[in-house]
Protein backbone atom coordinates (compact mmCIF):
# COMPACT_ATOMS: atom_id res chain seq x y z
CA UNK A 1 0.00 0.00 0.00
CA UNK A 2 2.91 2.15 0.86
CA UNK A 3 4.78 1.69 -2.38
CA UNK A 4 1.06 2.45 -4.59
CA UNK A 5 0.55 5.53 -2.48
CA UNK A 6 4.34 6.37 -3.60
CA UNK A 7 3.55 5.60 -6.88
CA UNK A 8 0.68 8.61 -6.51
CA UNK A 9 2.96 11.04 -4.85
CA UNK A 10 1.95 9.96 -1.70
CA UNK A 11 4.35 9.72 1.24
CA UNK A 12 2.60 7.01 3.77
CA UNK A 13 4.86 6.89 6.93
CA UNK A 14 3.99 4.27 9.65
CA UNK A 15 3.96 5.84 13.04
CA UNK A 16 3.25 3.15 15.06
CA UNK A 17 2.79 -1.15 14.48
CA UNK A 18 2.93 -4.03 16.57
CA UNK A 19 2.47 -2.57 20.33
CA UNK A 20 3.23 -5.60 22.87
CA UNK A 21 1.17 -6.24 26.18
CA UNK A 22 4.11 -4.81 28.21
CA UNK A 23 4.44 -1.17 26.29
CA UNK A 24 0.93 -0.38 26.12
CA UNK A 25 1.11 -0.70 30.07
CA UNK A 26 4.41 1.74 29.37
CA UNK A 27 2.29 4.33 27.34
CA UNK A 28 -0.86 4.31 30.17
CA UNK A 29 1.75 4.78 32.72
CA UNK A 30 3.28 7.74 31.18
CA UNK A 31 -0.04 9.38 30.74
CA UNK A 32 -0.63 8.74 34.14
CA UNK A 33 3.18 9.93 35.20
CA UNK A 34 1.77 12.70 32.98
CA UNK A 35 -1.03 14.20 34.96
CA UNK A 36 -3.61 12.75 32.89
CA UNK A 37 -6.74 11.14 34.09
CA UNK A 38 -7.52 7.32 33.66
CA UNK A 39 -10.87 8.00 31.70
CA UNK A 40 -9.36 10.80 29.44
CA UNK A 41 -6.61 7.93 28.73
CA UNK A 42 -8.74 5.45 28.32
CA UNK A 43 -10.99 7.38 25.37
CA UNK A 44 -7.98 7.48 23.33
CA UNK A 45 -5.82 4.23 24.37
CA UNK A 46 -6.78 0.78 25.09
CA UNK A 47 -6.29 -0.75 28.00
CA UNK A 48 -3.48 -3.29 27.83
CA UNK A 49 -4.85 -6.60 26.14
CA UNK A 50 -7.40 -4.86 24.22
CA UNK A 51 -5.50 -2.74 21.99
CA UNK A 52 -5.88 -3.30 18.21
CA UNK A 53 -2.27 -2.76 18.24
CA UNK A 54 -1.50 -6.20 19.95
CA UNK A 55 -2.74 -8.03 17.04
CA UNK A 56 0.09 -6.59 14.53
CA UNK A 57 -2.81 -5.92 12.26
CA UNK A 58 -3.24 -2.43 13.48
CA UNK A 59 -1.14 0.33 12.07
CA UNK A 60 -0.84 4.25 12.85
CA UNK A 61 -0.18 6.28 9.40
CA UNK A 62 1.38 9.55 9.15
CA UNK A 63 3.06 12.21 6.53
CA UNK A 64 5.40 14.40 6.14
CA UNK A 65 4.84 17.90 7.52
CA UNK A 66 1.72 16.61 9.48
CA UNK A 67 1.55 16.42 13.16
CA UNK A 68 1.85 12.64 14.04
CA UNK A 69 -1.49 11.21 16.03
CA UNK A 70 -3.36 14.43 15.36
CA UNK A 71 -6.71 15.15 13.50
CA UNK A 72 -5.36 17.09 11.64
CA UNK A 73 -3.92 14.06 9.39
CA UNK A 74 -7.36 14.20 8.07
CA UNK A 75 -6.68 17.43 6.31
CA UNK A 76 -3.86 16.09 4.44
CA UNK A 77 -3.56 14.02 1.16
CA UNK A 78 -2.50 11.42 2.98
CA UNK A 79 -5.33 10.49 4.12
CA UNK A 80 -7.63 11.23 1.50
CA UNK A 81 -5.57 8.77 -0.54
CA UNK A 82 -6.44 6.44 2.13
CA UNK A 83 -10.10 6.71 2.11
CA UNK A 84 -10.01 6.23 -1.64
CA UNK A 85 -7.24 3.56 -1.63
CA UNK A 86 -7.13 1.48 1.74
CA UNK A 87 -9.87 -1.00 1.13
CA UNK A 88 -8.33 -2.14 -1.85
CA UNK A 89 -5.48 -3.37 0.35
CA UNK A 90 -7.33 -4.79 3.12
CA UNK A 91 -7.61 -1.67 5.49
CA UNK A 92 -10.37 0.49 7.08
CA UNK A 93 -10.16 3.20 9.89
CA UNK A 94 -11.09 1.53 12.93
CA UNK A 95 -12.32 4.55 14.77
CA UNK A 96 -14.04 6.99 12.76
CA UNK A 97 -16.33 9.83 14.07
CA UNK A 98 -18.88 8.30 16.36
CA UNK A 99 -17.17 4.87 16.47
CA UNK A 100 -18.89 2.09 18.39
CA UNK A 101 -16.52 1.92 20.82
CA UNK A 102 -16.47 4.89 21.67
CA UNK A 103 -12.86 5.79 21.26
CA UNK A 104 -11.75 9.43 20.28
CA UNK A 105 -11.79 9.96 16.33
CA UNK A 106 -8.58 8.62 15.21
CA UNK A 107 -7.89 9.22 11.14
CA UNK A 108 -4.70 7.93 11.43
CA UNK A 109 -5.57 4.54 13.05
CA UNK A 110 -6.25 1.68 9.95
CA UNK A 111 -6.70 -2.10 10.78
CA UNK A 112 -5.87 -4.56 8.37
CA UNK A 113 -8.69 -7.18 7.66
CA UNK A 114 -8.30 -10.76 6.61
CA UNK A 115 -11.02 -11.88 4.39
Amino acid sequence: MKAAAADDGIGLQIVSAYRSFDRQVEIIRRKIASGQTIDRILRVSAPPGYSEHHTGLAVDIGTLGCDELEEVFERSPAFAWLVENAARYGYFMSFPRGNRYGYSYEPWHWLYRKD
